[in-house]
């Protein structure tokens, strides 16, 4: 297979191994047929071929939907290379090894959780019985902070990549993140539905059906993030590139960007900055930002998420990695086409606003999205307005401003 150490025909052959595995051939099939170029197949090669294919036309969630087969065609290679040193400074590899913590954390928490429903399969009632599922209970809490796990890398690790061109493999991941978390919830719900020391029939069929295949998803999730996410990361990002990301996984706030826009104002005697009406020093107008009532993200008229509010009443976890994104890559794959239409229609003049409202952790959320135009007309981006309307909800009457007491 000489003929195929040219890298730019190995990548169209790559691309049609994939197109294969689409089409229904098997995976031990496409082992016999490409085994030896197989071989030679790294992380960043693999994402860059599903990154292809989805810039060809291929739907993400095509992609999504057989993403377990394309890893378990390439495994063999992945776990070879593996154990190949990509030469980084050791402490740029440390944001990494925090995950990897993650994921061996994980790891343990899926066996712990296989073995209980194991034996809460093999057991109908008694006192066993109870523990097992008080056992599960404590487990699972400690499984759903996976979530947590996910949103740093949908936040921060997904956002350099995106700017290498890498926004279809991280989609991909994202989409089967959420998939997770839906079964997480179900789960959830099942656990909460046991009543006393006593296994019903659904128990089972919901362990089977439910419980075992997302514990697998978790587990093939950490494959593909220890075997193909973190090398390509290793493989593409820079030294400063990785001191941010080391800041932003402690603290997803922390300073990283030092860049402000002013001007000096004699009339102030201090750096300042004139709007239409008045003058704000940058400290003031960051302390102005940041005491709003609401979530507040402003997005550019290229897309690109340019400022988020992080003050007490934040409902959705943000980083500073958002900033320059795309804002379409800062939601589920599910959603992009929503969220890509509501800034066509403000873009176009349709429309000039948006409001949407959902319940979360107990709470009713009200969220609003604003076409922004300068005096022209012209539009210049979109703002995001997020609410925890719970107790306005539950107002009745009226407290004037002399009712105000300590």
């Amino acid at each position: 297979m000489s003929e195929l150490n040219n890298r730019e025909q190995r990548q169209e052959t790559l691309k049609g191994i994939i197109k294969d595995l689409h089409g229904g051939v098997s995976t031990d099939e496409i082992k016999v047929r490409f085994g030896e170029l197989l071989d030679q197949v790294g992380p960043t090669e693999i994402a860059d071929i599903e990154q292809s294919l989805i810039n060809e036309g291929l739907a993400v969630e095509e992609i999504q939907k057989l993403c377990d087969i394309h890893v378990a065609v390439f495994k063999e290679s992945l776990e070879k290379q593996k154990a190949a040193e990509i030469e980084h400074v050791q402490e740029e590899q440390d944001p990494l090894q925090e995950l990897q913590k993650d994921n061996q954390k994980f790891t343990k928490v899926v066996q712990d959780i296989q073995q209980l429903v194991k034996k809460i399969g093999a057991t109908e009632s008694g006192a066993d019985l109870g523990t097992y599922l008080e056992d599960w209970k404590s487990k699972h809490q400690e499984l759903l902070e996976v979530e947590q796990h996910y949103s740093r890398k949908e936040n921060i690790l997904f956002p350099y990549l995106e700017r290498y061109g890498i926004t279809g493999p991280p989609s991909v991941m994202w989409g089967i993140h959420d998939e997770i978390r839906a079964a997480l919830k179900k789960i959830t719900v099942v656990i909460q539905s046991v009543q006393g020391n006593v296994a019903s029939p659904q128990l089972s069929v919901e362990i089977d059906n439910v419980v075992l295949p997302t514990l697998n998803s978790i587990s093939e999730m950490i494959y593909k993030e220890e075997n193909i996410l973190f090398p390509m990361c290793k493989d593409k990002l820079n030294k400063d590139e990785w001191a941010e990301i080391k800041v932003q996984l402690k603290d997803p706030f922390a300073t990283v960007y030092k860049t402000r826009d002013v001007q000096d104002s004699p009339s102030s005697g201090s750096t300042s900055i004139d709007l239409d009406i008045g003058v704000l020093t940058p400290e003031q107008i960051n302390l102005l930002l940041t005491h709003l009532p609401v979530d507040v993200t402003f997005v550019d008229e290229n897309d690109e998420v340019r400022f988020f509010s992080n003050g007490p009443e934040r409902i959705f976890e943000r980083a500073r990695a958002v900033i320059g994104r795309k804002v379409q890559f800062c939601h589920p794959p599910n959603s992009m086409g929503i969220v890509e239409q509501i800034l066509q229609d403000f873009r176009s003049g349709k429309k000039d606003s948006a409001d949407f409202w959902i319940d979360m952790r107990g709470k009713k959320i009200y969220i609003r999205y604003f076409a922004v135009r300068d005096e022209e007309g012209t539009y210049r981006g979109t703002l995001e307005v997020s609410q925890n309307i719970t107790e306005i909800q539950a107002l009745t009457g009226e407290k004037r401003i002399y009712d105000y007491s300590n």
